[in-house]
C-alpha cells in the first residue's frame, strides 16, 4: 500500500483552486506506470502547520495507491507533479501551489537516502491521519507499529471537518 498526502494553499500554474490543484494531482497519480489508484480521501481545509500569518488554509487528503515503485523513482514523480502545478520552495513551509508527501511505500523504513520513510512528521498530524484512515483503516505506522486509529487518538487536535 501506497500513501501520498496531498495539500495545496495558493492557485497552481494554471490559476486553479487548491482543490482543483489537488484534484489534478490526484489524476497525476492515477496514471503512475505500475500503479494503480485505489482510493482518495475526502478533502479538508486546514490551518497552515507551523502557523504563518497571513498565510491561507490549505487544502489537504490522502491517496491510496498500490503497486511496486522504487522509491527515489516514486519521489521524482511526486516532485514533477508538484513542478507541473508551480510549485516553488523559497523557503521551509512556504506557502505552496501544490505538496505531495510520500507517508508510505508498501511498509518500506529507511533513514536514507531521501525519501525517509515512513514520513518523518505524518504521525503527528491530523491533516494527513484522519484522511488517511478513510483510504486505510488500520493502516499501521511501519515504524512505531500503531494503527492509524491509535495515532489519531493520540492527538490533541479536534477532529477536521470535510470541506462541502
Amino acid at each position: 500500500m501506497i500513501i501520498i498526502a496531498l495539500g495545496a494553499n495558493l492557485p497552481d500554474a494554471n490559476g486553479q483552486s487548491p482543490l482543483q490543484a489537488c484534484l489534478a494531482a490526484v489524476r497525476g497519480l492515477a496514471v503512475l506506470p505500475g500503479l494503480r489508484l485505489v482510493a482518495t480521501s475526502r478533502w479538508y481545509a486546514t490551518a497552515p502547520v507551523p502557523p504563518l500569518p497571513g498565510a491561507p488554509d490549505y487544502t489537504n487528503g490522502v491517496a491510496r495507491l498500490e503497486g511496486e515503485a522504487e522509491p527515489a523513482a516514486l519521489l521524482a514523480a511526486l516532485h514533477g507533479l508538484e513542478a507541473a502545478a508551480g510549485r516553488q520552495r523559497p523557503y521551509l513551509n512556504a506557502p505552496r501551489t501544490l505538496d505531495l508527501d510520500l507517508v508510505d511505500l508498501n511498509g518500506l523504513v529507511r533513514d536514507t537516502p531521501d525519501p525517509v520513510l515512513p514520513h518523518p512528521r505524518a504521525h503527528l498530524r491530523r491533516f494527513v491521519l484522519q484522511p488517511l484512515a478513510e483510504v486505510a483503516p488500520g493502516w499501521v505506522h511501519p515504524r512505531l507499529g500503531l494503527t492509524v486509529e491509535a495515532l489519531l487518538a493520540g492527538l490533541e487536535e479536534p477532529p477536521l471537518t470535510p470541506l462541502p
